[in-house]
């Protein structure tokens, strides 16, 4: 009798497992830096579903411009205390006339954020005309200050009537560009009456010695030709012409012609022009990364002229480093982009001119401020807009940057999420049955 044996089982091999990309083991192809890549490519995402919510300009403009006045406040307080007491014998004096001039702003902006479009384009030829005749008035009977003839005396108040035009000049183009929105493939059409008026403009800030505004001036009216679309030969010519009457101004003048000559290299005259960019590099170099300390500056005890107002970066360079620096050039960028935005997306031509005029004054004007303290221009005159102590300057800007405010919350997809937004106000039979 035979036995069968049974079969032994034969041995099988297991398939292989694949884990995941982001569980695999590092290996020398690069294959642990998957993790590293998902992490940022959801990051992009989310900030590209961000920048997409029909709110996003709007909630740009009001945080950035919010952060720029709050810190433009604290500052003004720090670099006008040492001026203040010595001036009037109160550390806060200086500021306080910001404050006010902030409760004046602040109004101004509501207002320009609210004001139906069409009376803003109606106002503009009334507005721009009235600058124009402040301007020449300041021009023959203003009042000089540091050199320059660029304030107006009314009454007990000063105004600086260039820094008022600066805003007229561009809702006046932005109003004339848009009327000939079907006409601009003429070069004609998009230079008169642009340029007479704007060049009439820059000829009254010159009589007035202020380079530094007439400057600002040509970079916005370069600005509003470029976005119509001007040839680049034009823009070339005018840079010759440009220069080679900046050559002539500075040959005229030994003040500027020396301001000049000491902007790249402020050692070379220390005690005479190159005093003040020489003490703005020492503050911002002593800054460091994170800065000494609101209210530890150095320079503001008098060696540092104009501290509150043309050099207050330095200061803030001084107090809050580095990462201060950054942090305020960032929001300006901000500005710029929400504006841009706008500009991009409208489909009012008045809307999208009068945005980009507003981005090239406020940021061509922050960007000759900032080269002007890190001695990359000659020292001009010219305040960093929000952050300068000066009421001439920051009630035009907080209106310019309402109308911009205003004109995001007219964008028909921010319109439609800020009438769906939940009414807070509680009805008025919740309230009566409450009290009851």
């Amino acid at each position: 009798m035979t036995t069968v044996q049974p079969e032994r089982p034969t041995r099988t091999t297991r398939p292989a497992v694949t884990l995941p990309a982001p569980l695999r083991a590092p290996g020398r192809d690069g294959e642990d830096r998957l993790p590293l890549r998902v992490g940022v490519r959801r990051w992009v995402g989310a900030l590209r579903e961000a920048l997409d919510r029909p709110l996003t300009t709007y909630y740009l403009l009001l945080g950035s411009v919010a952060l720029l006045l709050t810190i433009g406040l604290i500052m003004v307080l720090s670099a006008s205390s040492v001026y203040s007491f010595r001036e009037n014998g109160d550390s806060y004096a200086v500021v306080r006339k910001q404050l006010i001039w902030v409760a004046i702003g602040l109004p101004a902006a509501w207002s320009a954020a609210h004001f139906p479009h069409v009376w803003v384009r109606r106002l503009a030829y009334p507005v721009y005309g009235v600058s124009l005749l402040l301007l020449a008035l300041t021009a023959f009977i203003g009042v000089e200050i540091n050199g320059n003839q660029n304030w107006l005396a009314l009454g007990p108040v000063q105004i600086q009537p260039s820094e008022i035009a600066k805003f007229a000049m561009v809702l006046w183009a932005a109003n004339i560009l848009a009327n000939k929105e079907r006409r601009l493939g003429s070069v004609k059409q998009m230079a008169v009456p642009v340029v007479p008026g704007m060049l009439l403009a820059i000829m009254l800030v010159l009589l007035g010695r202020d380079v530094g505004t007439a400057l600002v001036f040509l970079a916005i009216m370069v600005g509003m030709l470029w976005v119509v679309g001007l040839p680049l030969r034009y823009f070339l010519v005018g840079t010759m012409a440009g220069a080679v009457g900046a050559l002539a101004l500075a040959a005229t003048d030994p003040e500027r012609l020396d301001r000049i000559r000491t902007a790249f290299d402020p050692m070379q005259d220390f005690l005479g022009t190159g005093w003040q960019p020489a003490h703005g590099l020492y503050a911002m170099a002593s800054g460091g990364v994170f800065g000494q300390g609101i209210g530890a500056s150095r320079q503001k005890w008098g060696t540092l002229p104009e501290a509150h107002t043309d050099f207050i970066f330095a200061v803030l360079g001084e107090e809050l480093g580095l990462a201060g620096t950054v942090l305020v050039i960032g929001l300006f960028l901000t500005l710029a982009f929400a504006a841009l935005r706008i500009a991009r997306h409208t489909a009012d031509p008045f809307v999208r001119y009068a945005s980009f005029g507003i981005v090239v004054w406020l940021l061509g004007q922050m960007m000759i401020n900032i080269g002007m303290v890190l001695a990359m221009l000659p020292v001009i005159g010219i305040p960093l807009p929000l952050v300068s102590y000066g009421g001439s300057s920051l009630v035009p800007t907080l209106a310019a940057l309402g109308l911009l405010i205003g004109f995001a919350r007219r964008e028909p997809e921010a319109a439609r999420a800020l009438a769906q937004r939940p009414h807070r106000r509680r009805p008025r039979s919740v309230g009566l049955a409450a009290r009851r």
